[in-house]
């Protein structure tokens, strides 16, 4: 009698095929091309093979709505391939992969033991499964793998005779016999081999993923009675924590937020320089205080008069958030937008949005289970919009329309950063030459600038495997700003980073001739007839 196959060989089976082909699929689209908009058309094919491998995640809703973010992520993929795009889609996807043996109502802390060690494991993953399958067979009584290699001497040594007496019979065959050869060692089949391996271990994790880890606790600290002499130092610490942060505070007032003179020769912009990622420091470890020292449902936290001074200091500490916020907008203003400065402000609002959360832990007696998930799921929606807004894009109209060539109030701009933007500067360029009050020394060198940028874009462009949405869009707006003037042609020359022709070289110096030498003693001259 027939024993009913078990779902671990067909559902294995079917998942190894899956793998190949993903493998397969991988190897025409990325290897030894620059990331383009394959890299998203990838990822929605592994989501494609993980519905058909995992049938069981479409009966779960978290599973669900995972997926379809691992979707969005993978479109963003194809618009604007990147790092955090790419991580996003990971991150959704594994929760995809776990969600569906996952019980509900786990927050932020477990989830992320889960995912780090499912991907430490996925590493290891395929010789785990060859050594369960191992397993599987010695269990059934097969045959261990010397008798299968004694079974198959007979046909592997016959059928070699009897294709080479036909191969010495037909010369198609044995043409296409000399025709078979193994790939030559080159650096290139090298790269390949870890190519494959690298793509196979990362999809067999996400095709079969492990299950059932042994958990981390949340620490907790047990909230009984402290005694007065703790309480008495926290409500003074609060005291003078308070009077310290109002001195600071009354000063970005009187000098920052009114715009009065600065004592000395101090400039408003270095005022803002050098305070900004102190102050955060600041409000880090004012967030530390609170979430060490004031634990949710303790006699201190309940106290009516710490709690009072708890509400001015985490208030105190927003007004040092925007005074945070204020440098760094007065800094750009004197100086430039770049990316770097963007994402810094961005930082600010998060550490802002946090300390409020902590306080409100506090005051509304949450856990820490709902302090990490609130952070979490803010930090995760602001990480999601900054991976489809292009932010070199913005840092790159902002200085273009702020610039002092044109009217704006900020500085000279600097063509040079924008050259290292690349891409996304690209429309700012071309509207800096077609606005009306550019001078033409600036036009040239945008011109220039943007001309460099089109040559790096166009061979990345021509290639399928490299080619990008996003890239393409821009390039249909510039030819849409060119619609009715074309774009000026850069004045011919070498030029630098910064769109500036570079001098000609010095002409060669002529060749210096030395006077021949004096002798420093007189020729012997022998007399005639001597």
């Amino acid at each position: 009698m027939l024993q009913p196959r078990r779902p671990f060989r067909s559902s294995f089976w079917l998942k190894f095929g899956l793998d190949l082909g993903l493998v397969a699929v991988a190897d025409v689209l990325l290897f030894l091309h620059a990331p383009g908009s394959s890299l998203g058309l990838l990822a929605l094919i592994v989501v494609a093979a993980l519905l058909v491998a995992r049938r069981d995640i479409v009966r779960d809703r978290r599973a669900r709505i995972a997926v379809f973010a691992s979707l969005a992520f993978g479109l963003v993929l194809i618009d604007r391939p990147g790092l955090l795009a790419l991580v996003l889609f990971g991150l959704a996807g594994g929760i995809a992969i776990l969600s569906a043996r996952v019980r509900s109502g786990e927050g932020a802390w477990n989830w992320s033991q889960r995912l780090i060690v499912h991907t430490a494991i996925a590493l290891v993953g395929p010789l785990l499964d060859l050594i369960k399958l191992g397993r599987l067979k010695r269990r059934r009584g097969r045959r261990s793998t010397l008798a299968l290699l004694g079974l198959l001497i007979m046909p592997v040594i016959g059928g070699g005779i009897f294709l080479a007496l036909f191969s010495a019979a037909n010369p198609l065959i044995s043409d296409a016999l000399a025709r078979l050869a193994l790939p030559p060692l080159s650096v290139e089949t090298i790269l390949r081999g870890l190519f494959w391996l690298m793509v196979a271990t990362t999809t067999w994790g996400v095709l079969r993923p492990r299950w059932k880890r042994p958990l981390v606790p949340l620490p907790t600290r047990a909230t009984g009675r402290p005694s007065p002499g703790l309480t008495t130092s926290i409500t003074w610490s609060l005291i003078v924590f308070n009077a310290v942060f109002a001195l600071q505070n009354g000063l970005d007032l009187a000098f920052l937020w009114s715009g009065a003179p600065l004592p000395g020769d101090m400039g408003l912009a270095d005022y803002a320089h050098r305070g900004a990622w102190p102050l955060i420091v600041t409000t880090l470890l004012a967030g530390l205080f609170v979430l060490v020292a004031l634990q949710p449902g303790s006699d201190t936290a309940r106290r009516p008069g710490v709690r009072l001074l708890v509400i001015v200091w985490v208030a105190q500490n927003m007004l040092l958030v925007a005074s945070s916020l204020l440098r760094t907008a007065d800094y750009i203003e004197a100086y430039a937008l770049t990316r770097f400065r963007i994402a810094a402000m961005i930082w600010m609002v998060l550490v802002g949005i946090g300390l409020l959360l902590i306080g409100w832990r506090m005051l509304a007696d949450r856990s820490a289970h709902w302090l990490i998930n609130a952070n979490v799921a803010i930090t995760l929606g602001v990480l999601a919009v900054i991976s489809v807004v292009d932010l070199g894009a913005v840092a790159a109209a902002w200085n273009v329309r702020h610039a002092r060539e044109v009217g704006g109030r900020g500085v000279d701009l600097d063509l040079g950063y924008l050259h290292s933007l690349g891409e996304p500067a690209l429309v700012s360029l071309v509207e800096l030459e077609r606005a009306p009050h550019t001078p033409a020394g600036l036009r040239d060198r945008a011109a220039a600038v943007r001309r460099q940028i089109v040559t790096d874009i166009d061979w990345r462009q021509n290639d399928w495997h490299s080619w990008r949405w996003r890239t393409a869009r821009r390039m249909e707006r510039i030819q849409v700003l060119s619609r009715d003037r074309p774009l000026a042609v850069p004045l011919p020359g070498e030029r630098d980073w910064a769109g500036r022709l570079k001098p000609p070289p010095p002409p060669p110096a002529p060749p210096v001739t030395l006077p021949r030498p004096e002798p420093a003693y007189a020729p012997l001259t022998l007399p005639a007839g001597g």
